[in-house]
């Protein structure tokens, strides 16, 4: 009976540590691009791949940081009810704007090829989208967020030495600025986007 107990001890020990292993973003970021890429290759609709592509967004995107990220300055400026209501709005709108654009693309091929860690927080994780008779090949950087080395989560694609955040967080500025720093312009454009 106590050896029954301490096996059983052991065998949570062993599943306890394996669960809490770090993941190497190199690793990650196959894994979640292997995983688009069983997606976009299923005989499903579009509807469906975009539904799976969303909850695999979900699970592996920092959207909220994102999210702070692309309102700039701006997050500082509006109230607490705002930001609510911007980081579901925001949700909505990156969830959307993701599926939708990966979606047209059928079974995309992405190699890693190597990583650099910054430091504890973030590691760039180079990769190759491979060449087809359609497309060149592609370099996309991937920042990937490790303050949490068990659950990292991407926080930007660099395409082709083009920041996809910051070039969304220049859009929003200038709707923003554009309408006399209000920010009930970028949450109509958003609402307009979502609904559309």
């Amino acid at each position: 009976m106590i050896n029954k107990k301490i096996s059983f001890i052991l065998i949570c020990c062993l599943f306890a540590a394996k669960i809490s292993q770090a993941i190497e973003p190199d690793v990650f970021v196959q894994s979640t691009v292997n995983r688009a890429s069983q997606t976009l290759s299923k005989e499903i609709s579009k509807e469906k791949k975009m539904f799976e592509l969303q909850e695999l967004a979900k699970e592996t995107v920092d959207i909220k940081g994102i999210g702070l990220y692309t309102l700039g300055k701006f997050r500082k400026e509006i109230s607490d009810e705002q930001k609510i209501k911007y980081s579901k709005l925001f949700e909505n709108y990156f969830l959307k704007s993701f599926s939708s654009r990966l979606s047209e693309y059928s079974n995309p091929k992405i190699n890693v090829i190597s990583k650099e860690k910054k430091n504890d927080k973030y590691t760039i994780v180079s990769s190759i989208l491979v060449a087809t008779k359609d497309r060149p090949e592609i370099k996309i950087d991937w920042r990937i967020y490790t303050l949490d080395p068990q659950k990292p989560l991407i926080r930007d694609l660099v395409i082709e030495g083009l920041s996809l955040a910051r070039t969304q967080k220049e859009e929003f500025a200038s709707i923003i600025k554009s309408n006399d720093n209000g920010i009930d312009a970028l949450f109509e454009s958003l609402e307009k986007f979502v609904n559309e």
